[in-house]
């Protein structure tokens, strides 16, 4: 039997495959392309708490230990915070966090708003536009690459290499980019640890707790991830996000009209929609019961946020967008892992649609057909390849 985790259909909408999943049990086994079998949790209470348990290791490097592989990721890749278990997780999260507080994200709002109105004014010029191409993807990379200080002109090369990390098919591709990214990173912080500025990777390199401090690697595997991670999720949100409301007249309409509303919708928008689909990697370190269902030691178990943010048992109706739903989706994950950058994917994206909704109120899409919408291929996130809209009657 194929994987269904690897098929047209589940890029396409993944959401038919995990709630018929879910319906034969919120923990359930399927088998992968390469033979093997994975556990993937669709129900949002053992989603949630499968997030926070720590018999669930990340520590991808301790699992593939020893077993043969012809893969040469690097390890600034292979080995970012996300695939860390406590302590080491707690300690880099620590003198990460320094750098992403709720003031330092406040202080980025006025910059945000100012690359976003840029866009918008790009944007004008036309009477067409693919807003996955033109705002969705830009707006997230000129954030974070201002905030590493990328300049502008390495920008379309680093949001190449992401891609290749997230969405090619090809190993080889995958970790051709995950050096060319890892390299570049590690010149970007060497270069400017010379000539420290007011900006997200000088702090990082400075980050203390008492005499401790990022070596050089964890510096550029942090990097990687941010860039990553960062631009991906958030272009995934705004896009997903935009394809709701233009296909919600009534919704549209009632956001211009209340823009205080925005922080509801864009909480609602990782609900409906996520940016992540399934979770990164993650194995039994030990036999555990996981809703009454055994999973031994070694098991690989895949959590589904995108499946848990629809569970009707916690958001009934999941698959409709509403505005009165209860606090609790699962896209920026849950304990220890919960995503770093989570207040500033809020802001970026609540700055996004208002923009988008001030500026552009005519906008509508030339087709309303599902199928006409073209995906990204990869079976974590859960982005639009393109948004073809026009601007105006």
């Amino acid at each position: 039997m194929p994987d269904p985790l690897d098929s047209a259909e589940f890029t396409q909408d993944p959401y038919p495959l995990l709630a018929a999943l879910r319906e034969r049990g919120p923990v359930q086994q399927v088998r992968t392309t390469n033979g093997r079998t994975t556990w993937v949790v669709t129900g949002w209470a053992q989603a949630r708490s499968a997030m926070a348990d720590a018999r669930l290791s990340k520590d991808t490097a301790r699992y593939f230990a020893g077993r043969p592989s012809t893969r040469d990721l690097a390890p600034a890749v292979s080995r970012t915070m996300l695939a860390t278990d406590p302590p080491d997780h707690g300690r880099l999260r620590k003198l990460a966090m320094q750098a992403f507080t709720p003031a330092a994200v406040a202080r980025l709002e006025p910059r945000i708003r100012e690359i976003a109105e840029g866009l918008a004014d790009s944007l004008a010029d036309g009477g067409a536009a693919d807003l996955v191409e033109e705002f969705a993807v830009p707006l997230p990379i000129a954030v974070i690459s201002e905030l590493l200080g990328v300049p502008e002109h390495d920008r379309a090369m680093v949001r190449r290499w992401s891609d290749d990390l997230f969405a090619a098919a090809d190993p080889d591709t995958v970790d051709r980019a995950s050096h060319a990214i890892s390299d570049y990173m590690t010149e970007l912080i060497a270069a400017r640890r010379d000539d420290l500025a007011d900006d997200v990777l000088s702090a990082l390199i400075t980050a203390r707790d008492d005499e401790d401090r990022l070596t050089e690697p964890e510096l550029a595997s942090l990097a990687v991830l941010l860039v990553v991670a960062g631009h991906e999720t958030t272009a995934n949100l705004i896009g997903n996000g935009m394809l709701a409301l233009l296909d919600d007249d009534a919704l549209r309409s009632r956001l211009r009209a209340d823009l205080s509303l925005l922080p509801a919708a864009v909480e609602e928008f990782l609900r409906h929609d996520s940016p992540l689909t399934l979770a990164t990697f993650r194995y039994a370190r030990e036999p555990l019961d996981l809703d009454g269902v055994r999973i031994a030691a070694g098991d690989v178990v895949l959590v589904s946020p995108g499946a848990a943010n629809r569970d009707a048992t916690r958001f009934p109706g999941p698959d409709a967008v509403r505005l009165d739903r209860p606090a609790g989706h699962l896209s920026f994950g849950h304990g220890p892992h919960h995503c770093l950058g989570a207040a500033l994917a809020r802001t970026e994206a609540r700055i996004a649609f208002e923009v988008l909704l001030t500026r552009f109120p005519d906008m509508r899409r030339p087709s309303t057909g599902s199928d006409a919408l073209n995906w990204r291929r990869t079976r974590l996130m859960r982005g639009l390849a393109a948004l073809p809209v026009t601007l105006a009657p």
